[in-house]
Order: C-alpha cells, then sequence, then structure tokens
C-alpha cells in the first residue's frame, strides 16, 4: 500500500484551455482552493492548447469545446495524437449530446458543462489525474 501512495505526484499539474480570459482565471481560483492541484498554465485557443500541453505535459488538460483558431474537439485529437496517454477533460456550455459524443471520439476522457463545474470540477479532476 505504501508503494502506490508514494508513487502519487504531489500535486495534479492542471492545464486551463479556454478562450474566455475571465473564465479561465476564474476556474484557477477554484483550483488553486485545493492544495492537490496546480495549474501549469493557462491557453486561449487550441493551437495554443496543443503546443501547450505537449510542451508542459500536465496531468490532466481542461478543453473547452468551443475556441477559435481550433475547437476544443480539433485541439484534443491533435494532443492525443502525439500523446496517447494524455487526459482531456472537456468543459462546455452546452448539454448536446452531438458535443459529448464529438469529445469522446476526440479521446476525452470526461465531460463537465460549465454550469457544474463549482460542485463537479475538483471531483473529476481528481478523478482522471490520479489515473
Amino acid at each position: 500500500m505504501e508503494a502506490a501512495v508514494s508513487n502519487r505526484p504531489d500535486k495534479i499539474r492542471v492545464v486551463i484551455a479556454d478562450d474566455h480570459r475571465m473564465f479561465a482565471e476564474a476556474l484557477e481560483a477554484i483550483l488553486a482552493t485545493d492544495r492537490r492541484l496546480q495549474v501549469a498554465g493557462q491557453a486561449g485557443d487550441g493551437a495554443e492548447a496543443v503546443r501547450l500541453a505537449l510542451e508542459v505535459r500536465p496531468d490532466v488538460i481542461l478543453m473547452d469545446i468551443a475556441m477559435p483558431v481550433m475547437d476544443g474537439v480539433q485541439a484534443t485529437q491533435q494532443i492525443r495524437k502525439q500523446w496517447p496517454t494524455a487526459c482531456v477533460l472537456m468543459l462546455t456550455g452546452s448539454n448536446s449530446r452531438w458535443d459529448v459524443d464529438r469529445a469522446r471520439e476526440a479521446g476525452a476522457a470526461g465531460y463537465v458543462t460549465k454550469e457544474r463545474i463549482a460542485a463537479e470540477l475538483i471531483d473529476a479532476i481528481l478523478e482522471i489525474g490520479s489515473r
């Protein structure tokens, strides 16, 4: 049991990819309330998210589904193509089944609607980040 505990990182490193700066900053503030999490960077569009994720190699990438330059689904596909074990948690304001299906097909490990973020986000990150 001790070996399993000692193999866990001190903190789960998270990259936030969202084109709404105030929302990304609010996410960072939410994550800062949990000592198990550390924000490793922010990206404002899908292309920047791909570059940052591959450079930083965080434990979890919070990916907005609707972003300029390249949407979150395309960015997730690019990241997973170059880094197959990446953990992407898709964020969206939509409850659309089509968006959920697209996110899963792209390789997202999970999906959280923006309206449920305060209640579910930290638990979702801890779940996929500690795999």
